[in-house]
């Protein structure tokens, strides 16, 4: 769980560590060490191991022996010797694992060179201390712009004060040697403190500052691996990656830590393999090995006048065709020997529990039908709109308009004018205002023919 000061605020923003890193709940720690003695109590009569292990800023961590039989446990802040004056840490390991991890790392522990605890930090040391971590980011900033102006080819990647405010260590990395001699006299005119630079490499770098991995997670050398051993590219060779530096780089520029990881898988997976580059002579002529599967036991051979053709074989076989060659004997060919792999076929199923879909009881969805609608009357025949009547015999039709009801019936209101008025201003040249109605437009009378044959 992480202290307060990393949860998030009421509106939602995180607030972020105010403490640097500093926090006294281990959760910000980088390379803790669990402590699984811690609940166990020491026999009668013996003594809890006089060391314990602080960790300053990015991971530093040194012993330091507990003189005064102070009692501690991991999370407190202690002050500590420095050259001068003393130092401000965290506490993050006490009992027998300090024995254990000093035998790891090559300290005697009853060397008389461990620097002791002075005390508990109070509450005047800790405001000092952070005091001065919070110059640390500015003079980073300024410092390197120093070193841009000597024109040095170096990169300052980190500054760390001393607990007590009166040293500053700055971090650098270089290809070369750097001459910094006139920096660190500007250094000291700057930022008026004592000034100690330190040549760190690539990698150590990389583990002070932190990140996240081309894999997602935080980097190793920041989180637990605390050696760094050397990598080299036939490592990537053994395990058949692809030799693409941006690939196998990490983020320090150098090859990634973590192909060491399962190299030892490899190469005792490769002990039972023939060499890559051994050649099967058969009567069809010499065969090259073209690829391998380390842990399926399978290789891929091709004939040299033939390499678009691949034949695959297990180890076994091809240790009887060496065999063969080395009494001087050909095979007839690697079709004798060869294994046909047949491709499984792919089972079809809904999810892993195989289970059928979730909206199986739901009713399904109702087709819409077509919308048959009636024929339009334009689509109708001449006859079918107008039929063949005589307009005489109908009482209510004005004989002079017969699209108008006579209005001397009972009941035969007049249609209403449901046209709008015309209130169009842009007249056009040469037209009234007044534009006469026009003239009404005369009936089509049909009637029967009646000299129709």
């Amino acid at each position: 769980m992480a202290c307060t000061s990393c949860s998030t605020s009421d509106g939602g923003a995180p607030k972020g560590c105010k403490n640097n890193g500093t926090c006294g709940t281990d959760s910000c720690n980088k390379l803790t060490v669990f402590d699984w003695l811690s609940n166990m109590s020491l026999p009668n009569g013996e003594a809890p191991f006089d060391c314990v292990e602080v960790r300053f800023k990015n991971g530093r961590k040194e012993f330091f022996r507990n003189t005064e039989k102070l009692t501690l446990s991991m999370g407190d802040i202690v002050a500590t010797v420095a050259s001068p004056g003393h130092d401000i840490g965290i506490v993050t390991l006490t009992g027998e694992l300090v024995r254990i991890q000093m035998k790891k790392k090559g300290v005697n522990p009853t060397s008389n060179e461990v620097p002791k605890i002075y005390r508990k930090a109070s509450q005047k040391d800790i405001d000092i201390w952070s005091t001065a971590r919070d110059k640390e980011e500015p003079m980073k900033v300024r410092a390197r712009e120093l070193a841009i102006q000597h024109k040095l080819e170096m990169k300052i990647s980190d500054i760390e004060f001393q607990g007590d405010g009166s040293k500053a260590t700055f971090y650098y990395t270089a290809n070369d040697r750097v001459d910094f001699r006139l920096l660190i006299k500007d250094f000291a005119k700057e930022f008026s403190t004592r000034v100690e630079m330190k040549q760190v490499g690539f990698r150590q770098e990389a583990a002070r500052l932190g990140g996240i991995g081309s894999c997602g997670r935080e980097l190793c050398c920041s989180t637990w691996l605390t050696d760094f051993r050397s990598v080299n590219t036939s490592a990537a060779r053994y395990q058949q990656l692809s030799l693409n530096p941006q690939k196998l780089a990490g983020q320090c520029g150098k090859l990634k830590c973590c192909l060491n990881y399962e190299l030892d898988t490899y190469m005792d997976a490769l002990k039972g393999f023939p060499d890559f580059d051994t050649k099967l002579v058969t009567e069809k002529g010499d065969a090259i090995c073209q690829k391998q599967d380390i842990f399926k036991g399978l290789m891929w051979f091709a004939y040299t006048n033939n390499f678009a053709q691949w034949h695959i074989l297990k180890i076994d076989k091809v240790q009887e065709i060496i065999a063969e060659n080395k009494l001087k004997k050909k095979v007839s060919s690697l079709e004798d020997f060869a294994v046909e792999i047949i491709q499984e076929r792919e089972k079809d199923f809904n999810n892993a529990m195989g289970q059928e879909s979730l909206t199986r009881f739901d009713q399904p969805k109702k087709k819409k039908k077509p919308n048959k609608k009636p024929k339009i009357a334009a689509e109708r025949t001449t006859a079918e709109v107008t039929p063949r009547v005589n307009l005489e015999n109908r009482p209510n039709v004005n004989k002079s308009n017969p699209h108008k009801l006579n209005p001397n019936k009972p009941n035969n209101k007049p249609r209403p004018n449901n046209k709008k008025p015309n209130n169009n201003n842009n007249k056009s040249a040469g037209t009234s205002e007044n534009k006469p109605n026009p003239e009404p437009r005369k009936p089509i009378i049909i009637t029967k023919n009646e000299n129709k044959k």
